[in-house]
């Protein structure tokens, strides 16, 4: 378990500990930054009450979450001429001057001040480097099992990541996220496959979860070294440009001794619907939450509009199946 010193001066409110958690840490850092930055703590109360659809499959729903916050980030241009023009927000010298953070390895661990969960994290390096997984893959597996509240996402960089110039996961707390309860709710009742062909490894069980509208592939391992030898595997089957991340979104959780990574094959950056115009427009772009079972719209308008039909092309679009 990763420990770090912590002291606090005498006037300070908080209870003084020699060692803590990460996760004692971030618990600790939503109620420091919450007091002091009034937009996230604004941010973050609204989402009690955000408005929230939900269509029903089969064993399984998709949820819609009206949530006008969200803009920053379902609006954000991120082609090359934009991303060039722009100061990178998650770089140390560009954020806001009241965000903190705690320092975990080559990471900042800070509360995201545009929510979608009650708790909300992003997590990038400190360096500028890209976003892509493959060189920190080992990382999401440390980070999660040490935020033993939460699950880790990522998002590729054509795959809903408004900072694909800057590598960075994101997190929140693993009761929110639908795939998560969809799966094990799912693998109980027989509805998942397993599905070792692509990438057989001692130790590692790797399922898909039958008739879910989006291909999900979720690999199973108490081994962390097993882990990042089965996901290689099934990444690897997926390259067709050297040096050219696939798109997918990955989800890692660590319960009970065991890691679960659920990777997502992606197909369309955004749908049609993203740039459509008039009543036709449905401003979602999908990232991990989306493909995840929750939809995102920050228009209140296409929120009331999207139909059920409407989340199954998106997601046909988006995804492979």
């Amino acid at each position: 378990m990763h420990n770090a010193q912590l002291t606090f001066g005498v006037n300070s409110k908080y209870i003084i500990k020699i060692f803590m958690t990460i996760q004692e840490k971030v618990n600790e850092l939503f109620e420091q930054q919450l007091s002091v930055w009034e937009m996230a703590r604004n941010n973050f109360e609204g989402l009690r009450t955000v408005q929230i659809r939900e269509f029903d499959f089969d064993g399984f729903a998709v949820k819609v979450q009206f949530n006008p916050a969200r803009m920053v980030s379902s609006g954000a241009k991120v082609d090359a001429k934009t991303i060039a023009e722009r100061k990178c927000f998650l770089c140390v010298a560009n954020r806001p001057e009241v965000q903190r953070g705690i320092e975990w390895r080559d990471y900042d661990i800070l509360i995201n001040p545009f929510p979608i969960f009650t708790r909300h994290l992003t997590i990038p390096r400190r360096e500028h480097v890209d976003q892509r997984l493959v060189p920190y893959i080992s990382d999401m597996f440390d980070l999660a099992r040490e935020l033993s509240d939460f699950v880790v996402f990522y998002n590729g960089p054509k795959c809903g990541a408004s900072a694909p110039d800057h590598m960075h996961f994101q997190a929140g707390n693993a009761d929110f996220l639908p795939l998560v309860g969809d799966y094990f709710n799912l693998k109980a009742y027989g509805k998942c496959t397993m599905h070792n062909a692509q990438c057989t490894i001692d130790g590692v069980d790797v399922y898909t979860i039958d008739n879910y509208l989006r291909e999900v592939y979720c690999i199973e391992s108490c081994d962390r070294d097993a882990l990042r030898q089965a996901f290689m595997k099934l990444y690897n089957s997926w390259v067709k440009e050297e040096g050219v991340e696939p798109m997918m979104n990955v989800v890692c959780l660590y319960r009970d001794g065991k890691w679960y990574l659920f990777v997502i094959p992606r197909g369309a950056f955004r749908p049609w619907q993203y740039t459509a115009e008039g009543d036709k427009q449905l401003l979602v772009s999908p990232a991990t939450v989306e493909v995840s079972g929750l939809f995102i719209t920050p228009v209140k308008e296409h929120f009331e509009r999207i139909t059920k039909d409407d989340v199954v092309d998106i997601l046909t679009q988006c995804t492979i199946k």
